[in-house]
């Protein structure tokens, strides 16, 4: 399927553009970029980032109907190597790839459809907004930002160049799961009163590494990209780069990205960003050199009063217990559990009840087939997870990171909790600080939390106002690395 871009930037292009953005912050755009052959041409796709998601990204696109991988792109030859000789094997004669180290060069080629974008947080919004003005479509991995003002210029840019932006938050594809939330907000069921996410899978320590050369078969340099970074680490490739501030979210918004999403999701449908958020939490037990939680609780509230909760906690130990999922507690005291079928348990009754919902809208054909779907239909709408799906969920994720960034220590105890008089709160980070001080063993004479402030936002201006907000709005926009430059929305 070939289709002629809009806008084409080369590579002296890249660091500067001159077009001026216009029009609403919050409604996205739907111009049609290109002529579309027909339904039945092939996708030509580059995936850029080939560990982990990456695999999986390319296992995705081969299953799917007529669709080429035209370039595998990674920075680290050894990598890119060895997908290159697992996609040649399956590919089996039907089409070849191309491996680059820099997504500039596939965003070059005119024939390409598409890319998709399984690198790390830091490289997720350059690369969407590059490919936006190249006239490519985008299935970008969660997080689609690493910070709220990437965010903001990735919705603009699908918004001025009409392209499909789909989220690789894969619940978005799940009928069943979007029938609880259009029942939710049909009024089919009591109104929904706090959305709750869990991310509680174990992890490990990661230990710490010492400065030193990147190994020659790594572009380091690429790499790192837009992150301002003083000296390359092992704890950086290629995996552990999650658990630092410069180049990840930690798993609030790693894992946490699609629990957060489907809490966001819960929300009603006028509501767009939180007007106050807080976490509490900590780095407990594994004395590395790691920068994010791995214990949090944080909370933020909506304009019309509803509320997300959200809980982080991987520190495995004995009797340990597995949660990523997503609760609901509804106004009338109810609590509806579990994924795409669920249960209610009702106020007064002593077990809950199967829930019988009608299955909700989405594009068929799951997160890999609904998005060639809508690449093929030159139809932003049909993404499954949009890009303004996508930014409302990260940005709530941001803001209860950064709430936990400005945060300072007090004594690991109940009582570390500040939630004045809301009681939903207490509960639930009592609940939480009593499996790490009795299940894991953490104690107050060894151990602190931080607690963040209450960080208030105005969702319309997406700044923060109010106490703390001159500490707040610095962490809205990470510093850039000059030659991999985020655009000001003015550059979109």
């Amino acid at each position: 399927m070939n289709r002629k871009p809009p806008v084409k930037p080369t590579r002296r292009d890249f660091l500067s553009t001159t077009s001026a953005i216009g029009g609403s912050l919050i409604i996205m755009g739907t111009k049609a970029t290109a002529g579309i052959k027909g339904a039945n041409d092939r996708v030509r796709i580059a995936v850029a980032g080939l560990n982990g998601r990456g695999q999986s990204h390319i296992d995705g696109w081969m299953k799917a109907d007529n669709v080429e991988i035209a370039y595998a792109i990674d920075p680290a030859e050894n990598v890119l190597q060895k997908r290159l000789g697992s996609i040649e094997k399956k590919a089996n004669g039907k089409f070849t790839t191309k491996g680059v180290a820099d997504f500039r060069e596939a965003l070059d080629d005119k024939s390409l459809d598409a890319i998709s974008v399984a690198t790390p947080n830091h490289w997720h919004s350059l690369i969407t907004i590059r490919a936006a003005q190249a006239g490519k479509h985008v299935y970008v991995e969660k997080p689609m930002s690493h910070d709220v003002a990437e965010g903001r210029v990735a919705v603009e840019a699908q918004k001025k160049y009409g392209v499909v932006i789909q989220h690789g938050t894969q619940r978005r594809s799940d009928a069943g799961v979007a029938g609880l939330h259009e029942a939710l907000k049909s009024g089919e069921l009591p109104r929904l009163k706090i959305a709750y996410g869990y991310c509680c899978k174990p992890r490990g320590g990661i230990g710490s590494k010492s400065p030193g050369t990147p190994p020659s078969n790594l572009d380091w340099d690429l790499w790192k990209g837009p992150a301002v970074i003083d000296q390359y680490h092992a704890n950086y490739h290629p995996y552990n780069w999650h658990w630092f501030w410069e180049t990840g979210n930690g798993d609030l918004n790693n894992q946490g990205t699609h629990q957060l999403d489907v809490a966001r999701w819960a929300i009603d449908d006028d509501q767009t960003h939180p007007t106050r958020a807080m976490a509490i939490g900590g780095r407990f037990q594994w004395d590395d050199q790691g920068e994010t939680p791995n214990t949090m609780f944080s909370m933020a509230e909506y304009p019309n009063g509803q509320m997300v909760f959200f809980n982080v906690r991987n520190v495995n130990y004995k009797d340990y217990k597995r949660q990523v999922y997503n609760e609901y507690y509804l106004e009338d005291g109810s609590v509806i559990t579990g994924e795409s079928h669920y249960q209610i348990l009702r106020p007064g009754a002593a077990k809950p009840e199967g829930l019988k919902l009608s299955k909700g809208k989405v594009t068929p054909g799951g997160n890999w087939n609904s998005f060639i779907s809508a690449v093929r239909a030159n139809d932003p709408s049909m993404a499954n997870g949009n890009v303004l799906d996508a930014h409302y969920g990260c940005v709530l994720g941001h803001l209860m990171n950064n709430s936990y960034r400005l945060g300072h220590e007090v004594p690991f105890s109940a009582s570390a909790g500040q939630f004045a008089d809301n009681q939903d709160a207490t509960l639930h980070f009592n609940k939480l600080h009593s499996i790490m001080a009795d299940g894991v063993g953490v104690s107050e004479k060894d151990a602190k939390y931080r607690v963040g402030p209450t960080l208030t936002f105005d969702p319309a201006s997406e700044t923060h106002t109010g106490d703390y907000a001159t500490e707040a709005n610095r962490l809205l926009k990470n510093p850039s690395n000059p030659d991999f430059k985020i655009p000001e929305l003015s550059e979109v």
